[in-house]
C-alpha cells in the first residue's frame, strides 16, 4: 500500500525529480515534531522476454556514470498509467513490443519516500522499431538466458535490490525457482 504524504504537508523544496515535504506530527507523549518525506515520480521496470526465451537487459552508460548493467525501465510520466509507461519505456529503450504483460511486483521500497516501483514481465517481445533513446542514454541490449539472468541478479552484477532478493529466494527454494521460470517463458 502506498504511503502518501499527508494533505497538510507543505512542500519545502521542489526539485527536478525530488520534492521534500514537511508537516507537524503529534507524538504519543503529546509533543509535536516536524516530519519530512521525499516524493518522486513512480518508476516502472520491465523484464522483457523475447519469443525465443531470451531476457533483455541493458548495458548502458549515462553522463555521470561508468557503463553498468540494468533492467529496462524509467520514470512514469505525470498522469500516465504504469502499464502504459512500461510499454513506452520498452519500445523507447529496446525497439521491442509485447502483447503479453504481467504485473510481477509493486513495491514502495522506502518509508521516508513516496515512490512506487512497478515491475512487469513482458513476454513474447518482438522487434518493431529502432531504439529511441534520451539524450543522456547510451544503451546496448544484452540478451541472456534464464540461468544467466538469475546469476547476474544473485551476484549483484545486475543491481536491482528487490529482484536480487527474489533471485536469491529462488536459488534457495526450488518451488520459487520453478514459479519464476514459468513466468519468464
Amino acid at each position: 500500500m502506498k504511503r502518501k504524504i499527508p494533505q497538510q504537508a507543505e512542500r519545502v523544496f521542489e526539485g527536478m525529480i525530488f520534492d521534500i515535504y514537511q508537516w507537524e506530527q503529534p507524538m504519543y507523549d503529546g509533543t509535536i515534531r516536524t516530519f519530512e518525506r521525499l516524493k518522486r515520480p513512480d518508476t516502472v521496470i520491465i523484464i522483457p522476454v523475447t519469443e525465443d526465451g531470451k531476457i533483455i537487459i541493458c548495458n548502458q552508460e549515462q553522463p555521470d556514470r561508468e557503463r553498468f548493467l540494468s533492467m529496462i525501465g524509467g520514470q512514469i510520466d505525470d498522469g500516465e498509467e504504469p502499464l502504459a509507461a512500461g510499454k513506452r519505456e520498452l519500445l523507447e529503450e529496446t525497439g521491442y513490443q509485447s502483447d503479453d504483460w504481467v504485473l510481477y511486483d509493486q513495491i514502495q521500497p522506502f518509508t521516508k519516500m513516496e515512490w512506487e516501483i512497478f515491475t512487469y514481465i513482458a513476454r513474447g517481445c518482438k522487434k518493431v522499431a529502432e531504439q529511441n533513446l534520451d539524450g543522456g542514454e547510451k544503451i546496448e541490449l544484452k540478451f541472456v538466458d534464464f540461468d544467466e539472468f538469475i546469476e547476474l541478479l544473485a551476484t549483484r552484477k545486475l543491481p536491482d535490490i528487490h529482484l536480487t532478493v527474489n533471485a536469491l529466494e529462488a536459488k534457495l527454494e526450488p518451488e520459487k525457482m520453478n514459479a519464476l521460470k514459468s513466468l519468464l517463458q
